[in-house]
């Protein structure tokens, strides 16, 4: 009996992901295809398609996101930026906020405005759209994670210990999987707390 279960389960898998993905590709081929990646800077956990909610749920999440900008850490990280620089309040907060189209533009409205990455980017900015970052690292909603970023900054950890060593990374990659265990094994080595209530509340 337990063959069924697993049958069934994978069958009605497959029928959402069918019916996810025809709904997705009608939404994309509609008229307001141009206008997805408009942002009202409100965040929200929701999805843009069903199939991007099945992905979450099952903790599908792409190695190599593709970006909407051809970000280079490489270049930035070379000429001795800081994390910290673009990625403000991660030392005072929870969150590593990821610039937008404003803060890009700050430096951009003069340095290399001719590459076609910056082009796009001063593009984003005429529209008053921000630019739709893919996230590369987050937690599904159903995980109910709060992960805070000061407190590991104030205790020592580098950035590369989640993130990788992004001097060698053009857009970001997933080079971490931050599961659980991933989590808990960090914590018993730095002898820090593990009690549920640290990560889940």
């Amino acid at each position: 009996m337990g063959w069924q279960k697993w049958l069934l389960f994978i069958v009605a898998g497959s029928s959402v992901w069918v019916l996810a993905e025809v709904v997705s590709r009608a939404q994309a081929a509609g008229p307001t295809a141009s206008s997805q990646y408009v942002t009202s800077g409100v965040f929200t956990p929701a999805h843009a398609t069903a199939a991007s909610a099945f992905k979450d749920f099952l903790d599908l999440h792409p190695e190599h996101p593709v970006q909407p900008i051809a970000f280079t850490h490489t270049v930035h990280l070379a000429k001795r930026m800081q994390c910290t620089t673009c990625h403000v309040g991660v030392n005072r907060g929870p969150d590593a906020q990821i610039p937008n189209v404003t803060f890009c533009m700050g430096c951009h409205m003069v340095i290399d405005t001719n590459n076609p990455e910056i082009k796009k980017i001063a593009a984003y900015q005429a529209r008053r759209e921000d630019i739709p970052w893919a996230r590369v690292y987050n937690y599904s909603p159903s995980a109910h994670v709060r992960f805070n970023h000061a407190p590991h900054i104030r205790a020592g950890v580098v950035c590369s210990t989640c993130h990788g060593d992004m001097t060698k990374q053009t857009t970001a990659e997933r080079k971490v999987n931050l599961n659980m265990g991933f989590c808990v094994q960090c914590h018993k080595q730095k002898q820090v707390s593990v009690d549920c209530a640290t990560c889940h509340y």
